[in-house]
């Protein structure tokens, strides 16, 4: 005689809590197959899913990091002044034709002045205004 019936407790993967917690039948097929469980945690009902068939979902491992120039708005402030302090060159106009080096300083006609901190991919620059840090175009 089968120990499983409608009304008794059985471990079941609950997708709605995503985990194996108690359950109750509710319908069974044929023979002794469970169909549909109750969770006791969470009321939901479901089919039944089998705990040691349920693979585990992958962790993911990547972390993610956060630049110390993007952690606040003075920070922001206090990088651009650093880097209007320490830049060698004149105000140039920006324009996506033009060509620029790190440290040069750019006069934006949206974002004001800043100093451009990078070089990306020798069409592209990062440049750190007073109140932000944009990724720019130059050398079109």
């Amino acid at each position: 005689m089968s120990s499983l019936g409608v009304g008794k407790e059985v471990l079941s993967f609950c997708g709605k809590c995503k985990l194996t917690l108690a359950h109750i039948i509710i319908t069974m097929k044929a023979g002794d197959t469970i169909n549909k469980v109750q969770c006791k945690t969470c009321n939901a009902t479901h089919v039944y899913k089998d705990p040691s068939k349920v693979k585990a979902k992958k962790v993911s491992t990547r972390t993610r990091t956060v630049s110390k120039k993007a952690n606040s708005q003075e920070s922001i402030s206090d990088l651009w002044l650093t880097a209007v302090g320490n830049a060698k060159t004149k105000s140039k106009d920006y324009s996506p034709k033009a060509t620029f080096l790190k440290g040069d300083i750019v006069d934006h006609p949206k974002f004001g002045p800043g100093v451009i901190d990078k070089i990306i991919d020798g069409n592209k620059i990062e440049v750190i205004f007073r109140h932000s840090i944009k990724t720019l175009v130059h050398n079109m």
